[in-house]
């Protein structure tokens, strides 16, 4: 059985990495047919850290402070990754592609894209990764190495090369 790709959810966080992966999530889309659909996923701070800035800035102020940035925040990514995309569909007018969605989500950026991909259902995940050289199982330890390990989907990490 050969496995139909219709649906790719390409994950970023708007690294050289990502951008470099992304150019592989629109061949394997160009190829077959398929439309991506792009996540972003804005970490939310740690419980104590938000303890300690809602001490601070005091809660109804952080609450305020924090929906009316998250929207600028939101629109911001949004307009970074259209540009990104823009730029690779001009760098490889060959390979065009289709992008179905971009979703800003604020949360645990693993957690997130498994849940998206399985959600979803997606036929694949793609994600760019940091590893390279002796501490590349370490850093590859990160996002893109607990999502290769957790998510039911195929996932296809893809390293910066060295001359990049």
């Amino acid at each position: 059985m050969v496995p139909e790709i219709k649906n790719i959810l390409y994950a970023t966080d708007l690294s050289e990495n990502a951008r470099f992966a992304l150019k592989y999530a629109s061949t394997i889309a160009n190829r077959f047919g398929a439309a991506i659909t792009i996540l972003h996923v804005l970490e939310e701070l740690s419980p104590s850290s938000l303890g300690l800035v809602s001490e601070i800035v005091g809660k109804e102020r952080w609450a305020d402070l924090k929906k009316r940035n998250e929207e600028k925040v939101i629109t911001s990514i949004r307009t970074r990754i259209e540009d990104v995309c823009n730029e690779i569909s001009q760098s490889i007018p060959e390979c065009p592609f289709i992008v179905q969605e971009i979703i800003v989500k604020t949360g645990h950026p693993v957690d997130q894209i498994i849940h998206y991909a399985e959600k979803e259902d997606c036929d694949m995940v793609v994600i760019g990764s940091y590893g390279q050289g002796i501490f590349s199982e370490a850093v590859l330890g990160s996002t893109s190495w607990r999502v290769l390990r957790q998510c039911t989907k195929p996932v296809l990490v893809v390293r910066l090369p060295k001359n990049a």
